[in-house]
């Protein structure tokens, strides 16, 4: 085939990659509109948008890939992985990035998003006394909240990982993953439920009453330990996960080596520390800056067990409260700034160690 021909086909599978994507675009468009105006049934309109949904993903990666298919093959080796990812990454754009970049914005102006104040807010966030509490708040949750998660999780994988009731144990401990965060909350609101007087209905209250102690209201009263009994609530849920990924990664140390230490002399504390840390210290900070991220950004449970009240309060409460609650937008826009830069780092380290294990 000559050179004006292939170039003939080129052109040809261009002008119909165009006209495809034009076709999508209008055909979703148009449904979108549809279902943004419709007033027919909420049950409906539902099922109808489920539906749009599977099949018109469907659609859009199935005619975006037939078009690339007119493509000469060496073109089409090199646009098809672009045409599998494109649709995802302008999804993340339109719903992450864009409103990162209106937040950003956002945070430069008063509360009313009127009148610019450059760095005020910024300046305002580390004067405030509730912003003071809300972060030496955020930094328990980090350090105790990681540190217990991660020494359980391991322990208990290593301690499961020996024992004949393996599935079982890992089975109940993993549990607690299966719910949200707000379902734990309202779970232990009533383990921590104190009222006045003899009869207690919270299951802490009452098995500290049945010993003949006092009943806590372990939540408000009790500053600021009231933090560690939150807290608790995330290690309840988090060390599950950090067991089932410390579990498969002691799996793949070799036996042979850990035979050949005991063969030595090496006692089992020695073998832990000696071989089996060391081979597991990639997925060990893996495991702490995933839950790292999960502390920083808490909102679910201490919004239901308190409130934010009682010197619980966080960050992500904080900016809960200031953007739509007291609706200052430039200051709220300003704490979710803050709180996106305290995530990036640890993300950032996450993803480095996942590309040096072959992730990427």
């Amino acid at each position: 085939m000559s050179a004006q021909a292939k170039q003939r086909i080129s052109i040809k599978a261009v002008l119909l990659s165009l006209v495809v994507l034009l076709a999508n675009i209008v055909v979703n468009g148009l449904i979108f509109r549809f279902f943004r105006d419709s007033t027919l049934n909420p049950l409906v309109t539902a099922v109808l948008a489920v539906l749009w949904g599977v099949l018109g993903v469907y659609l859009i990666y199935y005619t975006l890939s037939w078009a690339v298919e007119q493509y000469p093959d060496q073109v089409r080796s090199r646009v098809l992985p672009y045409v599998f990812i494109g649709p995802a990454v302008i999804l993340l754009g339109w719903l992450l990035i864009l409103p990162a970049l209106r937040t950003l914005y956002l945070s430069f102006f008063d509360a009313a998003s009127e009148k610019f104040v450059g760095l005020s807010n910024y300046a305002a966030i580390f004067s405030d006394h509730l912003m003071a509490t809300a972060l030496r708040n955020n930094l328990l949750w980090v350090f105790l909240g990681t540190l217990a998660c991660v020494t359980f999780g391991l322990l208990i994988a290593i301690l499961a990982d020996r024992s004949s009731y393996e599935k079982i144990a890992k089975s109940i401990i993993f549990m607690p993953m299966a719910i949200s965060f707000v379902a734990a909350g309202v779970i232990w609101k009533f383990i921590y439920y104190y009222q006045p007087g003899d009869e207690q209905i919270g299951l802490l209250n009452a098995i500290v009453t049945y010993f003949g102690g006092e009943p806590q209201a372990w939540t408000s009263m009790l500053q600021p330990w009231n933090n560690l009994f939150l807290i608790v609530i995330l290690i309840w849920m988090q060390t599950g996960f950090a067991m089932v990924i410390f579990s498969a990664a002691i799996k793949g140390v070799p036996e042979d080596i850990m035979e050949a230490a005991r063969v030595d002399g090496a006692g089992e504390i020695k073998i832990f520390f000696g071989i089996m840390i060391p081979y597991i210290s990639t997925t060990i900070l893996t495991v702490t800056t995933t839950i790292i991220v999960f502390t920083l950004k808490i909102f679910d449970v201490v919004m239901v067990m308190t409130g934010g009240q009682y010197d619980t309060e966080v960050v992500a409460t904080q900016f809960y409260r200031q953007f739509f609650m007291y609706r200052n937008f430039g200051y709220g826009s300003t704490l979710a700034i803050v709180l996106l830069i305290a995530v990036l780092p640890v993300i950032i380290i996450n993803l480095r160690q996942f590309r040096k294990q072959g992730g990427f």
